[in-house]
């Protein structure tokens, strides 16, 4: 059987053996290249991949508007022929814009698409398609925004016209009100392809079986009936072909459990099985503890005393603590971590599995963290927490190693060879080290690493922080205890299912004295407002960031970019109009660590007055004396990350100021940025940011924050499944339940197979 349609569309089927959920594509669809490689692009190699390859949205066939009855701003469907289509350059942005034109029975329209040049190239003059799209420009020469294109074809039946399918019978049944699915695309396959082809999956070839007929649920029933979820073969149809909207939600609420469920199982049969470890018992005499604390140049908080408290009593246990601290920025994250690093090198260790000799600075920290700015930061603020005590500290980065104290200045670092700092670390000479990714390679070894600390632990794959997590040196070695930090704000829905395997601890209490931040959103012509208050500020001494999405001025060819102010021609422009008095330098990823080594040490010496920077800056620079930040293109950071970076001022007892510059004066921007001026802490940011945004896009692009979703193993059903606290507590019980009847999944096969091949796909990273 071969199944044809026209261009780009192509879609060529062959039935000559019975479709099984392993077979891969090219077993049953002729594909010509460009169709093979989007479909490698999409990671879409076999049957089952295609059919677990879910649509984004769907829209109601028939209803169709005409181009004589549209009016502005309505949401059309049109189906007509295509007209003049050609590739021009706007003559203010120079961005590349697609036009034509659509010609239905009573007239036509303009159609535009913005920055995709590549749409007049895939389709002829005189195709017939659907478009679908918001009416835009103004009475009297309307146009087409960006609309999405479909071929569409004249039938007997109507104009165009969609199949239900009868999975028993395999017959088509023409029903011109049902909705269809529309797809995520690529370039060289579209979303009609994709339609037709699940279709074809989801029909039963030759009268035989279908592909869907041949699964079975591994979702247990008494669990799907609990929660009123359809079976696996019924959501599967429902997803691709709903009759009605009711059938798809309920598709996606399935699916989006399934997969909560499926990531809880897994974290907890991990928690389970590392319960049964064994670990240090730390327990740091409390008079050692207390004095201590008490060096602190501030007065702990509460916060921070409750969770050094419940780190500590974890620590005791004998089993491996894995502990998530979160904490707004300036809450004191490190306090506490340095606070259990000194009980841990100074536990006088008795057990006598680990054979270790009763004395101080036996056991060793490991402290990592995502940068190397932010690893000399933590190095720096170690020494000053342990300048006091007979504690040996270590630094190691891709750029050189460091060794505390000094032999020659006791209170100084000093540089030392990598071979030294290793042959130290491995010696137990060296108690805390401090590093990047270096901690975990091989050459890394320990002689009895007891707690390991990894700092914004969301800019680590899971692999890479158990990697770290598991450092022994031999087999019988006990786990170290974990206690992850971060200071991004995570939704509770999204702390509960990406880190389901780590238990909780809130910072949500500021150091006393520190005042509130303000926040204003500056419109791109209010800049001067921003500008004076930044001049009053720098007279009385202080210090600011200026922060632009990009490093260089872009290339004229890439025009849409000419929007996105960039470091060196923004500090050109602020030096020889703004602020021509004043000190102004320039932070980049492409600097090499010296350089930036140095810019930063001259900003903290007050020798830079305003510092513009990409968002390398986001963690790891702290300058007390710094009190303003002027963020530049704010809607193309994600909100925590906005948040992150407004931290970087909310260091000292100053009243501090951040200006936010969009580009865009779009309401949805103004909306998004005025829940950044109007949070009272980075908590209740993600709550407000999940709600609008949803948390794919919580800590801002991949390419920026160094995050994604699949980081977590969480596709995108799953993420929007995030915003139902009931959802996800739910699957989480289920999940806690099952795994203490049975952890093996010895009576849940199905469920275990699910579960496996979910970790070879994800893996949960």
């Amino acid at each position: 059987m071969e199944y044809t349609r026209a261009g780009s569309d192509t879609l060529h089927i062959d039935y000559d053996r019975d479709m099984q959920l392993n077979d891969q594509l090219t077993v049953h669809f002729r594909l010509v290249e460009g169709q093979r490689q989007a479909l490698s692009k999409l990671g879409l190699k076999t049957v089952r991949d295609l059919l677990f390859y879910f649509p984004t949205r769907y829209e109601q066939a028939g209803g169709e508007a005409s181009v004589a009855g549209l009016v502005l701003g309505q949401e059309a469907t049109l189906v007509g022929t295509l007209e003049k289509l050609e590739t021009k350059k706007s003559w203010k942005r120079k961005i590349p814009v697609s036009e034509g034109y659509l010609r239905d029975q009573s007239g036509r329209i303009k159609l535009m698409w913005f920055n995709q040049p590549y749409i007049a190239k895939m389709y002829l003059n005189g195709t017939r398609v659907k478009a679908v799209g918001k009416v835009a420009g103004k009475e009297g020469s309307l146009y087409l925004a960006n609309p999405q294109l479909e071929r569409a074809s004249i039938s007997e039946e109507g104009l165009f016209q969609e199949n239900t399918i009868d999975l028993n019978s395999g017959e088509k049944h023409s029903d011109p009100s049902k909705l269809f699915a529309v797809y995520p695309e690529s370039r060289g396959i579209t979303s009609l392809w994709f339609r037709h082809a699940i279709e074809k999956i989801l029909a039963a070839p030759h009268g035989g079986p279908s592909s869907v007929s041949s699964i079975e649920d591994y979702l247990p029933a008494e669990m799907l009936k609990k929660y009123n979820l359809p079976t696996l073969k019924t959501a599967l149809v429902w997803m691709h072909a709903p009759q009605k909207q009711k059938d798809a939600d309920a598709a996606r609420k399935r699916f989006a459990f399934e997969e909560v469920f499926l990531i809880q199982l897994a974290r907890r049969r991990e928690r389970m099985q590392e319960s049964r470890e064994q670990s240090y018992t730390i327990d740091a005499p409390a008079k050692e503890v207390a004095a201590f604390m008490s060096a602190f140049p501030f007065a702990p908080t509460n916060a921070q005393s409750r969770a050094i408290e419940i780190i500590l009593d974890d620590m005791k246990s004998g089993r491996p603590m894995s502990r998530l601290l979160e904490g707004d920025v300036g809450s004191g994250k490190t306090a506490v971590a340095a606070t259990a690093a000194f009980s841990t090198v100074h536990t006088r260790p008795t057990d006598k599995k680990t054979g270790l000799a009763a004395h101080a600075g036996t056991l060793q920290v490991a402290y990592m963290a995502p940068t190397e700015i932010l690893a000399k930061q933590h190095f720096e603020s170690f020494i000053k927490y342990f300048e006091h005590f007979p504690i040996t500290i270590g630094l190691i980065t891709g750029s050189g190693c460091y060794k505390f104290p000094s032999k020659i200045s006791r209170g100084k670092a000093t540089p030392i060879s990598r071979t030294q700092l290793l042959k130290w670390v491995a010696s137990g000479e060296i108690a805390v080290l401090i590093g990047t990714h270096a901690l975990i390679e091989k050459s890394v070894q320990f002689k009895h690493v007891a707690l390991v600390i990894i700092d914004e632990q969301h800019r680590f794959g899971t692999n890479q922080r158990r990697k770290l997590a598991k450092k022994k040196m031999v087999e019988e070695t006990p786990l170290p205890h974990l206690l992850s930090m971060t200071a991004t704000p995570i939704p509770r829905t999204l702390a509960l299912t990406a880190y389901g395997d780590l238990d909780l601890t809130l910072l949500d209490e500021m150091p006393a004295g520190r005042k509130p931040i303000i926040t204003e959103i500056i419109k791109p012509e209010k800049r001067s407002v921003a500008y004076a208050r930044m001049h009053e500020q720098l007279a009385k001494g202080r210090q600011a960031y200026v922060i632009c999405p990009r490093i260089d001025e872009p290339d004229p060819e890439k025009a849409f970019a000419l929007m996105a102010k960039s470091v060196t021609a923004e500090a050109r422009r602020l030096k020889k109009e703004i602020f021509p008095e004043y000190a102004i330098e320039i932070l980049h990823s492409k600097m090499t660590p010296k350089e930036k080594d140095d810019v930063m040490a001259r900003f903290a010496k007050y020798e830079i007055d305003i510092l513009v920077a990409t968002s390398v800056v986001e963690v790891g620079v702290n300058v007390p004396n710094a009190t303003m930040i002027l963020i530049e293109g704010a809607e193309r950071f994600g909100l925590a990350q906005l948040h992150q970076l407004r931290g970087r001022v909310v260091r000292s007892n100053h009243q501090t100021y951040c200006f936010v510059c969009p580009e865009s004066k779009g309401e949805h921007t103004l909306a998004r940025l005025k829940a950044l001026a109007t949070a009272k802490n980075g908590f209740e940011l993600a709550e407000q940011d999940l709600l609008q945004r949803g948390p794919g896009e919580l800590v801002g692009r991949s390419t920026s924050s160094g995050t994604s979703a699949r980081q977590w193993g969480i596709s995108d059903i799953g993420m929007e499944a995030l915003k139902n606290i009931k959802l996800v507590e739910a699957a989480r019980a289920e999940a806690i339940a099952l795994v203490a009847q049975d952890e093996t999944l010895a009576t849940h096969p199905l469920l275990a197979h699910a579960l496996h091949q979910r970790a070879q796909l994800m893996h949960f990273e």
